[in-house]
């Protein structure tokens, strides 16, 4: 399946190594102010070359909006985007054309499909983000005429947690680091992975601010639940936390509980969500990321034939795939509340004799 979400659906196309990627967001209600400048921004914050803590690719990652918007404003049609791929080596992948490399997704994708695209992963690529981070720039875009905010930065790397949360100092760090006296040590870690031709792993923490109640359809499309199916789908994502996630398990009842003072929740153990549905409080979501498996040491692995040879992988990779992560979950985060606030409109009846003055 190469499509998301009920009522503001996104469709995804092409390659790592293709010609483009891009996407089709449909369900987007006509008369919304689509500003292209943001939109580019949030590829930009996205796209690969900007760091020596990034894969070298250089990709401009410009987005040309083909159809859905006149004047500046969505149409209530589809909005199609594509981004035309621009630094591929396709020959770094000569070497990996018959063989699994260990940690991709080579190996289902051939015992599943009989053919795949070895350049670079093809669809499994990580580049196949950007269309969703296009995507989720514009139902970021929607819920900023809702009050609602989506930020992101990392919360752990190789090992090393944040303390304290900072999303304002994560959009200015190129580690997008959330804790300003952690950032320096992992850096150090992410770098002298790198320099020893492997990788490590970290955990994304993402927040949405401004979240209305009632967000969230029990009980099988509950808020919590798409949530995770959302950032489970990310490249290279193994877990997902709602709130305190792991921690609640080690908690007794009356310290896991969100009291309810006139004031509000006296904490947020929740994440925010109640019965799989928006409480009013921000939304709290961790998303923990594996070692990025394109590393440069020798390995084991089969080839297509079968046999059980050494190989070293070429190429240009990310030593902690989580950074560039961080986008990618706030777009996630962005199109699953776009899509609840559009399917909670028909909740109540008042909702819909606003809507056509009954």
């Amino acid at each position: 399946m190469n499509s998301f979400g009920l009522k503001f659906r996104l469709t995804t196309f092409g390659e790592s190594h293709g010609k483009a990627i891009g996407c089709i967001v449909d369900g987007v209600p006509a008369g919304l102010a689509i500003d292209e400048a943001f939109i580019q921004s949030e590829l930009d914050r996205r796209k690969p070359g900007q760091s020596d803590l990034t894969t070298a690719r250089k990709e401009g990652d410009k987005v040309e909006i083909l159809s859905g918007v006149f004047e500046g404003k969505s149409t209530g049609t589809p909005i199609a985007m594509v981004i035309f791929n621009q630094d591929q080596k396709s020959r770094d992948y000569n070497n990996v054309k018959d063989l699994f490399r260990p940690g991709h997704a080579d190996f289902t994708y051939w015992h599943k499909y009989g053919i795949r695209d070895y350049r670079g992963g093809g669809r499994s690529s990580a580049r196949e983000t950007a269309a969703r981070v296009a995507a989720g720039a514009v139902a970021k875009l929607l819920l900023r005429e809702l009050g609602v905010k989506v930020e992101a930065g990392l919360a752990e790397v190789a090992g090393i947690e944040a303390e304290q949360f900072d999303f304002d100092f994560a959009l200015k760090s190129k580690l997008k680091a959330l804790d300003p006296s952690k950032e320096e040590e992992q850096i150090e870690a992410v770098t002298k992975a790198k320099m020893s031709h492997d990788s490590v792993g970290g955990a994304v923490l993402v927040r949405a601010t401004g979240v209305p109640i009632g967000l969230g359809e029990p009980l099988y499309h509950k808020l919590d639940a798409q949530l995770a199916n959302a950032m489970m789908s990310i490249n290279a994502a193994k877990a997902v936390e709602i709130g305190d996630g792991i921690e609640a398990c080690r908690l007794k009842g009356s310290e896991n509980n969100d009291a309810i003072t006139k004031e509000g929740f006296a904490s947020n153990h929740s994440g925010g969500v109640l019965g799989g549905i928006s409480n009013g409080d921000s939304v709290v979501v961790k998303v923990w990321f594996k070692p990025t498996p394109s590393i440069f040491k020798e390995q084991t692995t089969l080839n297509t034939s079968g046999e059980e040879i050494k190989y070293k992988l070429q190429g240009r990779h990310d030593p902690c795939v989580a950074i560039r992560g961080v986008v990618v979950c706030e777009a996630m985060m962005a199109l699953v509340l776009a899509d609840m606030a559009l399917l909670n409109m028909g909740a109540k009846m008042e909702y819909l004799k606003k809507v056509y003055g009954a």
